[in-house]
């Protein structure tokens, strides 16, 4: 802020202050903190009261302590060593210049403190942003656990959700995981839902039963194209993270670990089919995903914006402004990030 833009500040909280009112009132009407307001109604020539110690720290290195420190980070035997590499070896010698501490603070000061080594940190980049506006485009999968009642034994359902209408399009349940389930799984979607190649993407995490050879060789033969998340950076696949907490939060969920791949294949076969086609899902204006996957979602939204416009013209007066949003979602975006634009909304960038 500039001087003249100081004094006026100045002068309208000091007439306010005047007028009766709280000197930290008229700060937040005017935008300005109260301690930032004390500091400009100082003088220019008051001095600033802070001071550092007086004394000298009696263990203050000396300037040749720490050129010697400096010179051994940069030496050929530990330039590639960190400091709480290079003080056990000095101190096996028996030798000792400072401490780890000692040896960080003086490496930055040196600028030292980039990688050392030959291995350099690799850049996990996000995923490709996709986005689907039309089912059979865009799917996510992954697999979770099932509890079984012999502890430490689990039982694996493999789910594949269709990202644009969030329908459940295959699943399957067994004793372990595998990248050979999981591709004879995808390989009988995409004969029950008629996938032509170059038509799907299929996204999942950095798993084995994902990633492995069988897995990859089978979308490369039905021409899917793969796309993976971050290693450990479950918000890359947040449709099948979502669908997984929705299964075992329902009321449907049991309370009673599994007795056997049996029990848990009739279970999961109960939720897909209330989740398919019961569950008003939010996320798609509360239509089912079986019928936003075969169109039908379109009627239904259009009969349900004109219930809405006949209860407003019977009764105006409880609608202040327009009736409830029934439109449809058009399109679903997978990985696509969120930047803040000045009107204080966020947009999606790819």
């Amino acid at each position: 802020m500039t001087a003249p833009d100081r004094a006026h500040v100045l002068a309208v909280v000091a007439d306010a202050v005047e007028d009766g009112s709280r000197q930290s009132k008229a700060c937040e009407v005017v935008g300005v903190d109260e301690r930032t307001l004390q500091r400009w109604q100082k003088p220019h020539t008051a001095q600033d009261g802070r001071h550092g110690p007086l004394t000298v720290p009696h263990n203050k290195l000396s300037a040749a302590e720490r050129i010697t420190i400096v010179a051994t980070a940069a030496s050929a035997e530990f330039c590639n060593k960190s400091p709480h590499q290079i003080v056990p070896a000095l101190a096996d010698r028996g030798d000792y210049l400072a401490s780890e501490s000692s040896f960080y603070r003086l490496m930055k000061e040196a600028d030292m403190l980039a990688h050392r080594g030959k291995a350099s940190p690799k850049n996990r980049h996000r995923p490709k942003a996709l986005e689907a506006v039309k089912p059979n485009e865009l799917y996510s999968w992954d697999i979770t656990y099932l509890l079984s009642t012999i502890r430490g034994q689990y039982f694996y359902l493999y789910m594949f959700l269709d990202i644009f209408s969030r329908k459940i399009v295959g699943w399957r349940v067994h004793g372990r995981e595998s990248a050979d389930f999981s591709s004879a799984l995808l390989t009988e979607i995409c004969m029950g839902e008629g996938i032509d190649k170059a038509q799907l993407s299929l996204h999942a995490d950095n798993g084995g039963p994902m990633k492995g050879a069988t897995m990859l060789v089978t979308m490369q033969r039905l021409g899917i194209m793969p796309s993976f998340s971050r290693p450990s950076v479950s918000d890359d696949n947040p449709y099948s993270e979502s669908l997984f907490k929705t299964m075992k939060y329902c009321p449907l969920y049991p309370t009673k670990p599994f007795e056997s791949i049996e029990e848990a294949t009739v279970w999961v076969e109960l939720f897909v089919v209330w989740y398919n086609t019961e569950h008003l899902h939010s996320a798609i204006n509360f239509v089912t995903p079986d019928s936003r996957h075969r169109g039908n979602d379109v009627e239904i939204l259009k009969n349900r914006i004109a219930v809405y416009e006949n209860a407003k013209i019977k009764n105006p007066s409880r609608w202040s402004k327009t009736t409830r949003n029934w439109n449809r979602v058009t399109s679903v975006k997978l990985n696509f990030l969120k930047e803040k634009i000045e009107s204080g909304t966020y947009a999606e960038v790819a």
